[in-house]
């Protein structure tokens, strides 16, 4: 990795693997301005897994797809934003942990939100609930 100040290499001077969101962070220090830095290693998920609907339509993972949805779902919060980014994160993890292949039922995806959802925020579960079950 290069230095996000003068685009030189850089050493690796700390890790640490985050085992409950299955990414590792970095320090970093530049090798010529000295710069000190941190990063957060992380799978794509958008090119691993994808989604099968109850059509038997095939659609890659959307990371995106799936913070605009709990986004929605929170608007009527202040923090909608950064509650929505953080339950992402949380989701994924749920998922990483119950996937058994690349390929994931869309059902699963909505039922986990709605866990989630529900833990965080009543209101939010209903709203989103009412847009993703059919």
């Amino acid at each position: 990795m290069v230095c996000v100040l003068c685009s030189s290499e850089t050493q690796v001077i700390n890790s640490r693997p985050q085992k409950s969101l299955n990414q590792v962070w970095r320090r970093r220090k530049c090798l010529n301005c000295a710069f000190i830095f941190s990063t957060h290693e992380v799978a794509q998920y958008d090119s691993i897994w994808t989604v099968t609907s109850s059509k038997h339509v095939v659609a890659a993972f959307s990371r995106d797809k799936l913070l605009l949805s709990i986004y929605k779902s929170c608007q009527h919060r202040d923090t909608a934003l950064v509650d929505a980014g953080g339950l992402v994160g949380t989701i994924i993890s749920k998922l990483h942990q119950s996937a058994h292949s690349n390929v994931i039922d869309a059902r699963v995806i909505v039922q986990t939100t709605e866990i989630a959802l529900n833990r965080f925020d009543n209101a939010a579960s209903v709203h989103y609930r009412a847009f993703h079950r059919k």
